[in-house]
């Protein structure tokens, strides 16, 4: 089983796709598949493992979403109850119509957001990364995105009214600071306590420590002369607000153990997350006649590559999911997601698997990487 996987692996570190990747998967039974090449830093000799602490960037967003599902079945979140419900800062967001010259033109929405649209990326909030006119807002108003950890990101706009599109962007980082009013925990305390302790995830966190950073792996990107270079970037280590979007460190083999959960419908070692009827709400599409956007072009290039993810997918809470089977990899009804420095996981309880890819490098779904993800996936299929 593991040699063809190994081989994609070590061909991506071979052909300078990736410094180090680190691939994983598992049945309900257990873990399945455990592999890993290349260095943890360009500039380090040390081998890059399922071990190594890592940004998981978005993928933070399903603990959120978790986090989120826990509170609705404690009947303390209501799904379809307005945002500013909760947060009454919210009434103050506005929708972008476009621009006089450099001046941005705004108006109130036709209709005030709920929590659902939060939870499915239909608010109208969106990332500078995937919108022009948001990065344009930006660049004009002096708004930050979420890089620099500050409370100012919340004011930036939503671009249509909300229920009407999907757009990927910071309504989850809103959900985040939705989760803390109704539990009156911080986000990173509500998540020890409720989500990754129970789960034994004992190296996913919203800081890291000197002896994981030291066991971490830099973002990396290109230099001048191609080759991969280990970077500064990074989250702000002392935010003005946990971004349920994006924070989280962890190791892929922690993240595992939440993938795993998911696939076991809520459970894992005994301790219940979720119940079996929320995590089926969570792969069931929760946007109607909405679809995912087919094609995300990119604002920014050296963030990310143009993203063709293609036509008829649909959105749960948190998921992203596939209504038909993709030949020889995973079955209609699988929910997925990624993150920002080529991170990528996937859950198909159809087939009874799931499997996650990890690097540290940008831009994000690069051609090359992307390949990799596509290709170790194959490979697991076929192994079965």
């Amino acid at each position: 089983m593991t040699k063809r996987i190994d081989g994609v692996l070590l061909a991506a570190v071979e052909n300078d796709v990736v410094p180090g990747v680190v691939a994983l998967a598992a049945d309900g039974g257990g873990v399945i598949y455990e592999g890993a090449a290349g260095v943890r830093a360009a500039n380090a000799d040390d081998q890059i493992t399922p071990d190594t602490m890592m940004r998981i960037a978005s993928m933070t967003k399903m603990v959120t979403m978790t986090a989120a599902l826990q509170l609705v079945e404690q009947g303390r979140l209501d799904v379809d109850a307005p945002v500013d419900t909760y947060l009454p800062a919210f009434a103050d967001v506005e929708v972008l119509e476009g621009f006089d010259g450099d001046t941005p033109r705004l108006r109130q929405p036709s209709t005030r957001a709920t929590v659902k649209n939060l939870m499915t990326h239909t608010t109208g909030l969106g990332y500078w990364i995937w919108s022009g006119d948001i990065d344009r807002y930006e660049q004009l108003t002096g708004t930050p995105n979420v890089m620099p950890g500050t409370i100012e990101v919340f004011t930036s706009p939503m671009t249509f009214d909300p229920g009407t599109q999907v757009q990927y962007g910071i309504s989850v980082d809103w959900l985040g600071r939705v989760v803390e009013a109704v539990s009156g925990e911080t986000l990173d305390s509500y998540f020890a306590e409720h989500i990754t302790k129970p789960l034994s995830m004992i190296n996913t966190t919203a800081t890291m420590t000197p002896e994981q950073r030291a066991n971490s792996t830099p973002v990396h990107m290109r230099g001048e002369d191609g080759r991969w270079m280990a970077t500064e970037v990074d989250w702000a280590q002392k935010p003005e607000y946990w971004g349920g979007g994006h924070f989280l460190y962890s190791t892929p083999r922690d993240y595992l153990r939440f993938q795993r959960m998911l696939l076991r419908r809520g459970e894992l070692d005994g301790t219940r997350i979720l119940a079996e009827q929320t995590v089926a709400a969570a792969f069931t599409n929760q946007i109607g006649e909405l679809e995912f956007p087919a094609e995300m072009p990119t604002a920014h290039p050296e963030l990310s590559a143009p993203l063709n993810l293609g036509p008829g997918l649909k959105w749960g809470y948190g998921l992203l999911l596939n209504q038909a089977d993709l030949p020889g990899m995973r079955a209609a009804g699988s929910g997925s997601w990624a993150g920002l420095f080529n991170t990528h996981f996937w859950v198909d309880p159809a087939s009874g698997i799931t499997g996650s890819i990890f690097s540290q490098t940008l831009p994000f779904a690069d051609p090359a990487a992307f390949g990799m993800y596509v290709e170790f996936e194959m490979a697991l299929y076929a192994s079965r």
